[in-house]
């Protein structure tokens, strides 16, 4: 049972709310009995100070889980660049060219990377006379029209112990899926996301490309505690949204030290180019949530240019934990005892007998054990609702992440049952069934009208053709600049000619 007094709507909305405080993650102790606005934050979108200024090195979200399609493959995915607005032209949501984005693989609990996957990006302009992204229908990934795309090379670095043994590229000049323009842009998005899947050797996969944000959750706990009176609750805040996904799918056993030890942690990190050339981490991202929640500002940019080999500088933020203490002050919910080994085991080390390799050096990465099968029902909460193919074994794209860590900081483990969730369960888009298992990104022409869309068409048409009513269409500012940009392809001079003879 809850801590909670309430019942009903009352309890439902609580408990989004202090979800929404598990979300920002920024409350300080002189701020709890009034909250401001303040910038949105969710699992590890613009969670830093740094990192919030350059949201092409900010990965948002690492996912990795047993295929449900392939059971003897692990998939990864991992997202970047936060809180894309799908209709953000011209130049809309490339990858970094001067940036490393890596996947690392530790399959023996050391807390040091074994295998690295590195993305590396090309940018490719057709034609630089035109402000266009592209220039008419794009149908496929070489299309013509299409006149900005990207490439990528992918390497597999082996290390020991750390220490890189070997490099070999294991594919070049891959087409990244493009940002989705529109409808009239791409009528097709699907197929073009399609043909973004690359095959590797062995049955792997790999796929880069604009997606829509797999994370779920209401984040507007910045309005006023949702609304000053709780009642904006249970909206998905990064509905709409786009980021950019880089997804790899790769048999099982090529990741894991031997069958007798199928455990491995994951995270992602970017690395940017300097001027001298070098390269240096700027962000990081395993466990959702550590950075935001657990860590305090002084401490963020610093772990985004850490290792796992050196989290014990963060330990006392896991043991002794903000969080409860703030859900005290506020709700008068008990935090806890201290200190919190119980999140050392599931944050740091793994559950046992679930997830944590044996020897575990404790540090933060996403722990799956690869020799669970996939379970055909998924259940949001995971491990505690006991299906152990879900979070934090792993972490699925329908993993409620929010509601699972928010009972767990709260004592789920340690006797302290409670219930407590955001009111967000499920993502606003379905999940695909194959890979990349990323939905298709919301495109930039959304949001458009039947009527409007008429009304605009009638008036660009009388003013193509020249007729009485172009004067007025023109004179207007919001006829100006759809006119404008249309009369632009048609000839600037004739548009000149004949505001001069009006």
């Amino acid at each position: 049972m809850t801590a909670f007094s309430m019942s009903g709507n009352g309890r439902r909305s609580v408990a989004t709310l202090v979800c929404g405080a598990l979300a920002a993650g920024g409350l300080a102790a002189a701020g709890v009995a009034t909250l401001v606005p303040g910038a949105a934050h969710a699992s590890s979108h613009r969670e830093a100070p740094l990192i919030s200024g350059t949201p092409q090195y900010d990965n948002t979200d690492v996912y990795a889980f047993v295929s449900p399609d392939h059971a003897d493959t692990t998939t990864i995915v991992a997202n970047w660049i936060p809180f894309e607005e799908p209709a953000g032209g011209p130049n809309f949501f490339p990858f970094a060219e001067d940036a490393q984005y890596d996947l690392h693989i530790d399959n023996n609990g050391d807390a040091k990377e074994d295998l690295t996957f590195r993305y590396t990006f090309k940018t490719h302009v057709k034609n630089k006379k035109t402000f266009l992204y592209n220039t008419g229908v794009v149908e496929s990934l070489d299309d013509a029209d299409l006149n900005i795309t990207q490439t990528y090379d992918l390497e597999l670095i082996k290390s020991k112990k750390g220490k890189v043994q070997h490099e070999t590229k294991i594919a070049d000049d891959v087409p990244v899926a493009p940002s989705n323009v529109g409808k009239a842009s791409m009528p097709d998005y699907a197929k073009l996301r399609d043909h973004a899947i690359y095959k590797l050797p062995n049955g792997a996969k790999t796929f880069a490309g604009q997606a829509d944000d797999p994370f779920f959750l209401d984040l507007r706990v910045f309005d006023l505690l949702y609304g000053g009176d709780l009642s904006e609750v249970g909206n998905d805040t990064l509905k709409g949204y786009n980021v950019n996904s880089i997804a790899l799918q790769v048999p099982s056993d090529m990741i894991t030290e031997s069958k007798h030890q199928p455990i491995v942690g994951i995270w992602s990190t970017t690395q940017r180019e300097n001027a001298q050339g070098h390269y240096s981490q700027v962000s990081r991202l395993g466990m959702p949530l550590v950075n935001e929640v657990v860590n305090p500002i002084k401490d963020k940019d610093k772990f985004n240019a850490s290792e796992p080999k050196d989290d014990g500088q963060f330990l006392k933020n896991v043991t002794n934990p903000e969080l409860p203490k703030l859900i005290e002050a506020i709700y008068k919910i008990k935090a806890p005892a201290e200190p919190r080994n119980d999140l050392v085991d599931v944050f740091l080390k793994g559950v046992k007998g679930l997830n944590q390799p044996p020897y575990v050096t404790p540090s933060e990465e996403l722990r799956l054990n690869t020799s669970i099968k996939p379970t055909a029902s998924p259940k949001r909460l995971g491990v505690l609702d006991g299906d152990n193919a879900g979070f934090p074994n792993g972490r699925r794209l329908t993993d409620d992440v929010i509601d699972a860590s928010l009972q767990v900081v709260e004592g789920e483990l340690v006797g302290s049952k409670n219930d407590l969730g955001d009111a967000v369960d499920k993502n606003d888009k379905s999940f695909e069934k194959y890979f990349p298992y990323v939905a298709l990104p919301t495109e930039g022409s959304r949001g458009a009208t039947a009527k409007t869309e008429a009304a605009t068409r009638s008036q660009l048409g009388d003013a193509l053709s020249g007729s009485t009513g172009n004067t007025t269409l023109i004179a207007s500012s919001a006829g100006a600049g759809a006119a404008g940009i249309l009369l632009i392809g048609g000839g600037l001079m004739w548009w000149r000619g004949r505001r001069r003879a009006y």
